[in-house]
């Protein structure tokens, strides 16, 4: 195995507001302190074409890809995993891993596939598939969502299993990398459905979870909620209650305080940073345009809110709004709510969502899913920074294009790791049985996301490598160090 060595100099630490005691409702005081070929396709419909205005037509309307999309155009694009494998293969070549090694860290250790039955409130059966991947364990269990999603495949659950084993290295979390879910549109079943499924999906994929084995987390299509009842599930089964079971948990059943916006929070810290050390700009200074207003998106547009940026721009799977004086995110919030879409909104202009990947705004956070900006669009995107909020929503054919435009992309393994951070932080809670201060949570996640980005920031400083080269050269290279000290059994 190499031993080629990356190792970073401390590098100039955010100069921020010091964060005090604040309110689990506010976020406005911080508290202180088998293997696809790359030529495999899915089909997709990702938005292009358009036009990038900075003041759309009012009027238009079109739905923007986060699930099946109803727009009249359509193209191919890769899988999800053959991009992870690409971009792990990039990376390897520039840390010269040897093969055999590169070809250990390109597939999962473990996969399950299950079908299972439940019974619907008419009487009737449905069968549902459902799986779970895990990536890597060198450094502690595996770590990941479980997704409901009617796009959800063992393609996109081997990618996303390997880019949470890149970002809890990153994060040097003690963690592997995994993910799961199930084929479905949770929107289509009723509360007491969907609990049964979860419940039965719990139980077939019991044996590949656990405190010390895998730890499930919410992701799209999941909420606090089910990861109350998966917790619930899988301690019914062993006869004692197990917490630490799952993240992203209610806090009257072992979750964490804070864990609800982690990861809209960690955007804007990280963002926030990356703006004044490479821009020399102020985040009150920056105008941003967010794709996908679920719980990511929505809390990111709030933190970015409270903490002075114009969102001029936000878009679900139904729609997109755009307002250049800037959105109000509570309000956009509660409207979205209602109605079940932010589309409409009587307080901004409609435009499609190719329009809103093409604003010319100075951080643009692609918040939905995996493979949105491609080569067939990324030359018309304009906004200054891709701050990346969904995992892996940039394929490489396109971060090529954008580094080509100077575009700075902050990757997702660093720009989106404030979920899985809070969610070690849960863990860790649940395991001790003791409550943390969301103060001290808070003030944590910060410092250990800024800690990490100073040891990126370093790598890029003395190899002159893009953020998410540097990035993947760290998380990898952490785990290489852990398979040389453990070896391999027997």
């Amino acid at each position: 195995m190499t031993k080629k060595r990356y190792v970073s100099n401390s590098a100039e630490r955010e100069a921020s507001n010091s964060e005090g005691q604040a309110s689990s409702r506010s976020l406005v005081q911080e508290p202180n302190g088998s293997n696809p070929s790359p030529a495999s396709t899915d089909p997709q419909s990702p938005p292009s074409g358009g036009s990038s205005k900075q003041n759309p037509p009012s009027g238009s309307q079109s739905t923007e890809k986060e699930s099946e999309s109803k727009q009249p155009y359509a193209v191919q694009r890769a899988s999800a995993f053959s991009v992870a494998q690409e971009q792990l293969n990039r990376v390897a070549s520039v840390m010269d891993l040897d093969d055999d090694l590169r070809e250990h860290l390109s597939m999962p250790r473990r996969e399950l596939i299950v079908h299972f039955p439940v019974v619907m409130d008419d009487g009737s059966m449905r069968n549902f598939t459902g799986f779970r991947v895990h990536h890597n364990t060198a450094l502690g269990p595996t770590k990941g969502g479980i997704r409901y999603h009617p796009d959800v495949t063992l393609d996109e659950s081997r990618a996303l299993a390997m880019w949470m084993t890149w970002k809890c290295a990153l994060m040097n979390l003690p963690y592997g990398g995994a993910k799961g879910g199930v084929v479905v549109n949770p929107k289509e079943l009723s509360e007491r459905e969907l609990q049964a499924m979860t419940r039965r999906y719990t139980s077939e994929i019991s044996l590949f979870i656990g405190p010390e084995m895998d730890i499930p987390a919410p992701d799209v299509g999941t909420d606090a909620k089910v990861m109350a009842w998966v917790m619930d599930t899988y301690s019914m089964n062993r006869g004692y209650s197990v917490p630490a079971v799952t993240t992203g948990k209610p806090l009257a059943v072992g979750g964490s305080a804070g864990r609800e916006y982690a990861t809209g929070l960690g955007i804007t810290y990280v963002t926030r940073a990356m703006l004044r050390r490479r821009m020399g700009l102020h985040l009150e200074d920056a105008t941003v345009a967010i794709q996908g207003f679920g719980n990511v998106g929505s809390w990111a547009a709030r933190a970015m809110h409270e903490r002075g940026a114009k969102v001029v721009a936000v878009s679900d799977v139904n729609g997109a709004v755009y307002d250049e004086r800037g959105l109000d995110p509570r309000h956009l919030k509660h409207y979205a709510e209602e109605t079940g879409t932010v589309g409409g909104y009587p307080r901004a202009d409609a435009l499609t969502g190719e329009e809103l990947l093409e604003l010319n705004v100075d951080v643009l956070i692609p918040a939905a899913l995996e493979g949105q900006i491609t080569r067939e669009n990324a030359d018309r995107i304009n906004a200054r920074v891709i701050a990346e909020g969904a995992n892996g929503p940039t394929t490489p054919e396109a971060d090529r294009i954008l580094e080509d435009k100077g575009v700075l992309i902050i990757p997702d393994i660093l720009c989106n790791a404030g979920g899985v951070v809070v969610s070690y932080f849960e863990w860790v809670q649940d395991l001790q049985a003791f409550s943390w201060d969301e103060s001290e949570i808070r003030h944590q996640m910060k410092r250990k996301l800024l800690d990490n980005l100073d040891d990126v920031l370093a790598i890029t400083l003395q190899t002159g490598q893009d953020l998410r080269t540097a990035a993947y050269t760290i998380a990898i290279q952490r785990i290489v160090d852990a398979l040389e000290y453990r070896g391999i059994y027997p």
